[in-house]
């Protein structure tokens, strides 16, 4: 017997070990899989796991960075979807991207750490102490490229008593209101360009704003609201650059997340400004895609589009139970996959080995527990306990943080590579 009756509460304890750090490895959990690894059949694998796929994740990068080339526009793809070393520098590598996004000092700090040379931080930076850190990364590493936002006159004052005798290219954030972080008015952002430009420390070199703020649909009035959103940011360049307020002869104008890149692209292309622009779009979540929201707002996804991405993502869990005509659970839930914006998709069915593949487009995920999925099915549905179950998920951006690590594979389900994550 695995266990000694009565039970007793002894208060004893066995030392304490090191914690493992691949929960979906098997064994001690201290490394992750092998190369070759066939992950849905080996013994080497705990249940449940989150896998990507390799042939996704090429086809995405490759994807938007065409894109990027025929429309002359520059990506800094955002880094804060994954915080994977070995996904983000393929970014650079293969996805032509001049850099990386980041949203917290936190993250520019893990991306500097990773060996990315340009990094924007797509926020304003008020933290005394992030300051400070870029600061002395900056002065120690003057070839590396730093953008960061500024929107408020403290936000100018507080850069400027932490840069020291560094200094910084900054963007003036602009929104509508309503919206996120942001300069409300033209007139509100004049003042701090003028007091900028008052400072030594700072450099304004552009314009920026994240249309993904104004929740608006891919309907009409939708399209329209970001067009004119981006036609702010246009007309407050004009502004600046009339005023001779950019300390640079040539600016950027920085917007398109995932949904709008497309709109946001031809709307900054077909600018014109007093000087030569770059535009400098924002998209992270292309390297991952899903099979939820992404899936039907990404540009890509929209009628007559000539670039498609592909969803990369998949969690894979065994089923625990079916205690009653058509309801199963499976071993994942909200510990291992994201929920704010739609539950798992069945995709895939395997048996418990791992063999015979089938499609599993007829069942349904109607709820998720810390971890379990209430998967419904069809009465005469012949999945077993023990079988595996495999969903595609919706909004990458909260699936990486829940994982430590995925295994990269192939099509065939053999690991690849080892994606590690940051948060």
């Amino acid at each position: 017997m695995s266990i000694r009756f009565p039970l007793q509460a002894d208060g004893l304890l066995d030392a304490q070990q090191t914690a493992p750090r691949f929960k979906s490895v098997a064994g001690a959990g201290e490394s992750p899989l092998a190369l070759g690894t066939a992950v849905l059949s080996s013994d080497q694998v705990f249940s449940p796991l989150m896998i990507m796929k390799q042939s996704a994740l090429e086809n995405n990068l490759r994807q938007l960075a065409d894109f990027c080339r025929e429309n002359g526009v520059m990506l800094a793809a955002h880094g804060k979807t994954s915080m994977s070393p070995a996904i983000l520098r393929r970014a650079i590598s293969e996805g032509g991207a001049w850099g990386l996004g980041a949203a917290t000092p936190a993250q520019v700090r893990a991306l500097r750490q990773f060996g990315i040379r340009n990094v924007f931080l797509a926020n304003e930076l008020v933290d005394p102490a992030g300051i400070r850190w870029i600061a002395q990364w900056q002065q120690q590493h003057p070839d590396h490229g730093f953008l960061c936002y500024v929107d408020s006159l403290q936000g100018v004052k507080l850069l400027a008593q932490n840069l020291g005798d560094s200094q910084i290219s900054v963007l003036l954030e602009m929104s509508v209101s309503g919206g996120r972080t942001g300069c409300r008015s033209q007139q509100d952002a004049l003042e701090i360009a003028e007091a900028i430009a008052a400072c030594p420390a700072l450099k304004l070199v552009g314009v920026a704003g994240y249309e993904g703020a104004l929740g608006a649909g891919r309907d009409e009035s939708g399209i329209q609201r970001v067009k004119d959103y981006c036609q702010m940011m246009i007309a407050t360049a004009e502004l600046l650059a009339e005023k001779q307020l950019f300390a640079s002869d040539h600016i950027i104008l920085s917007a398109g997340g995932g949904a709008w890149f497309d709109v946001v692209t031809a709307c900054f292309t077909a600018a014109k400004l007093p000087l030569p622009m770059t535009p400098l779009i924002r998209s992270g979540a292309y390297m991952a895609h899903d099979s939820g929201l992404y899936a039907r707002i990404a540009p890509f996804a929209q009628p007559g589009a000539t670039h498609h991405f592909a969803a990369a993502l998949e969690i894979w869990g065994r089923v625990l139970s079916r205690p009653e005509p058509g309801l199963a659970f499976v071993d994942f839930g909200r510990r291992d996959v994201p929920f704010d914006q739609d539950l798992p998709n069945p995709l895939w069915i395997r048996n418990a080995d791992g063999s015979a593949p089938r499609k599993a487009t007829h069942l349904r995920i109607s709820d998720v527990n810390d971890q379990h999925a209430y998967l419904l099915l069809p009465d005469d549905e012949p999945l077993q306990v023990g079988d595996w179950v495999g969903c595609g998920i919706s909004h990458p951006c909260t699936a990486f943080d829940k994982w430590r690590y995925l295994p990269l594979v192939d099509d065939d389900y053999c690991v690849t590579d080892s994606l590690e994550t940051a948060f």
